[in-house]
């Protein structure tokens, strides 16, 4: 049994010093020291000794198990040591290496012109709203003098959410909402989102930007509509910039007018972009209704106003001289990087 018992604490010894891991050094613990384990087994078998033997034999045993525990312990605790060290060493940075350079951010183009377009309408008075991209057939529709039989819904394929919920298809509905609850004089303008189910090409897309503007107050006349949109465009395109306003019809505004801005490539000779006319449409305008001022609780005997939609997509593609539409949606990093 002593034999037995010294070539077990040599193969235990042998093991505990081969043992590269934490995990392998606790199987080793329990194969020698735990209630099942080897040295434990010796003592069992001391019942078969004489009275005379087994204190000597027991003695031997626990300094067998003893020495194989102080073993376990240190090499755990060389493999934790060694472990920290590792991961300090992985861990170390190297303040001489040159830091890795990151890519400064930009204005989108579309953000860079709207930023642009606020500036000029807040230099000339005008505050800035929006409006829920959720709106209802009522603000979107009916207050805008476009009653559920109207022709001209016809001009608008409309995203419908619901019976009376849908996408809004113009900015317009967030001045009904301003001239519901602000008293005249109103100045605002009023950028955004807004949704058609148009197919995708060149030029247009089913989600695209508009920026309406509205003034109600007494004494506002089509001169002062044509005053606004005239410094507006010099703003834009340059002070030599010429301004026409072409009869049109919108049911929300009487009378009502396509506004066109001389080609800002070819100064109004006519060229490739402008399709030889010299001329590029860049909004809609006109008076506000009178049913659109009665139906926001105005009184259209005492006040009139002007309102007029600008097409932020657009603007954006004939300032940069974009060729498509699609270009301001993909995210492209080539495409971006040029702005």
């Amino acid at each position: 049994m002593k034999e037995k018992l010294e070539a077990i604490k040599q193969a235990a010894v042998e093991a505990v010093k081969k043992a590269i891991s934490e995990k392998e050094i606790e199987d080793l613990r329990v194969l020698y020291l735990g209630k099942k384990g080897e040295l434990t087994a010796i003592l069992k078998q001391m019942g078969g000794l004489s009275p005379e033997e087994r204190p000597k034999m027991g003695q031997l045993v626990n300094d067998a198990k003893s020495y194989v525990e102080e073993l376990v312990l240190k090499k755990k605790e060389e493999l934790k040591a060694k472990a920290t060290e590792l991961k300090l060493k992985a861990e170390t940075i190297d303040i001489t290496m040159p830091a890795k350079t990151r890519e400064t951010g930009k204005l989108h183009p579309l953000n860079t012109v709207l930023d642009d377009m606020i500036d000029i309408f807040q230099s000339m008075g005008f505050d800035v709203l929006d409006g829920p991209e959720v709106e209802t057939d009522h603000y979107n529709f009916e207050c805008l003098n476009v009653p559920a039989d109207h022709p001209a819904r016809d001009m608008q394929d409309t995203f419908y959410l619901g019976e009376n919920l849908i996408l809004r298809t113009q900015t317009s509905a967030a001045q009904v909402r301003t001239m519901e609850t602000r008293k005249p004089p109103i100045r605002i303008i009023c950028p955004g989102r807004v949704f058609r189910a148009d197919e995708v090409d060149a030029t247009h897309s089913p989600v695209f930007h508009q920026i309406e503007g509205l003034v109600v107050d007494k004494g506002i006349t089509m001169c002062d509509l044509k005053g606004v949109l005239e410094q507006f465009a010099r703003e834009i395109y340059g002070p030599e910039t010429k301004v026409k306003f072409r009869p049109s019809f919108f049911p929300f505004t009487e009378p009502s007018v396509e506004v066109d801005v001389t080609c800002s490539e070819c100064g109004g000779k006519g060229c490739r972009v402008c399709k030889g006319s010299g001329w590029i449409e860049i909004l809609g305008a006109g008076m506000v209704h009178p049913n659109v001022l009665r139906m926001c609780g105005i009184d259209p005997d005492v006040y009139s106003g002007f309102a007029f939609g600008i097409g932020l997509d657009r603007l954006t593609t004939t300032r940069y001289k974009i060729s498509d539409i699609r270009l301001l949606f993909e995210n492209d990093k080539r495409f971006l990087e040029q702005f």
